[in-house]
């Protein structure tokens, strides 16, 4: 008796999804499936290009088949992704599907390095990502992607002008730093920073993407507030290094975004400066700013810990030259690829399992 269609889609319906604990067939991940003879295919939609766990949902779907239907069938997987959101039809971004806050207690805890190698590790795993530098006061990016003399263009439609956003390394880049002499103070008050980044949000075309990464300045200010108010937030990542004082100013940016009359779902958090690794000595590690300080705040608020990124010589050398670290073949390519990894995976629980983040309406 020939095997159908059907068979086979009711033995993936037993193969959950590690993540979201939902089967494939309930949570419409399945697609084409067909059946020649012994020759099984169909497609997995994965919900980000950058899923650590695809082999292991790849070989659940084949054991499944084996198992439920028969152990002779021929089975191939074909795997896509399609980014996941819950941000909906919003006037303002509406073909961007996740906008990520990245945000710090202190300065110097490298906030930007950290974003500007997430966003092209996210790249190289296929999603499509942004870069908003919000640190109007200190802008970093152009210079971590070597582009401090890029100057962006502008057209129009319908009467108003938009920026274009420049481009490098795959990704889309907007900075205070294009606009502005790079050796120029901007010396802003609140208003006038909180109307750039207004600016950089709507009067940008950003285009479809997966991922926007805003970049925000230390501490908590009226960037923070104007960016949640402008638009909904799916999450926000809290950068600190594990030294007690960098820990201390953490929890009060992470705790600003757990306000009620805020409330943006935090995602993780990430230790930079975990430990040193002198390039000599790539299996050594040195925990000279202490240790424990990022598993201390995951625990505290009850999210994880997604990456621990080493202190190695070449990712100072790599920002300062404008070519990300995670674009060279060292200990810190797969720190932070493993960053990558984990943020997609929380975002596509976090857009299963949560409602979408509404904009915040009132005055704080």
């Amino acid at each position: 008796m020939p095997i159908s269609e059907n068979q086979i889609l009711q033995a993936l319906s037993t193969v959950e999804e590690p993540d979201l604990k939902k089967d494939l067939v309930t949570l419409k991940m399945i697609r084409d499936i067909k059946v020649e003879g012994i020759n099984v295919s169909f497609t997995v939609i994965l919900t980000t290009p950058a899923c650590p766990l695809k082999e292991l949902i790849r070989k659940r779907c084949v054991d499944a088949i084996h198992s439920l239907v028969s152990g002779d069938l021929v089975i191939r997987v074909d795997m896509i992704a399609e980014v996941t959101s819950t941000r909906g039809n919003t006037p303002i971004l509406s073909k961007v599907k996740n906008i990520i806050a990245i945000g710090s207690g202190k300065g110097g805890v490298g906030k930007s390095t950290v974003t500007s190698n997430l966003a092209v590790a996210l790249a190289e795993s296929g999603a499509s990502v942004g870069i908003i530098d919000a640190d109007i006061s200190g802008p970093s990016i152009p210079t971590m992607f070597n582009c401090e003399d890029s100057k962006p263009a502008v057209f129009q439609e319908d009467g108003k002008n938009f920026i274009i956003p420049i481009r490098q390394y795959g990704i889309k880049l907007m900075s205070i730093g294009f606009l502005a002499p790079a050796e120029s103070a901007v010396v802003w008050r609140g208003p006038m920073a909180s109307s750039a980044l207004k600016q950089f949000i709507s009067d940008t075309d950003w285009g479809e993407l997966d991922y926007l990464l805003i970049d925000l300045p230390p501490g908590t200010s009226d960037i923070h507030l104007t960016l949640v108010q402008t638009v909904p937030v799916t999450g926000v990542i809290i950068v600190t290094t594990p030294q007690k004082v960098a820990v201390a100013d953490a929890i009060k940016a992470a705790s600003m975004f757990r306000q009620p009359q805020i409330n943006v779902p935090i995602l993780g958090f990430v230790e930079n400066m975990a430990w040193f690794t002198p390039t000599e000595l790539p299996n050594n590690k040195y925990f000279i700013f202490g240790k424990g300080g990022g598993q201390q705040m995951a625990d505290k608020y009850d999210a994880p810990l997604l990456g621990q990124i080493p202190l190695v010589q070449s990712i100072r050398e790599n920002g300062d030259s404008g070519t990300p670290a995670v674009m060279t073949d060292d200990i810190t390519s797969e720190s932070f690829a493993e960053l990558a990894r984990n943020l997609a995976q929380q975002v596509a629980i976090r857009n299963a399992n949560i409602e979408k983040t509404k904009k915040v309406e009132i005055k704080i």
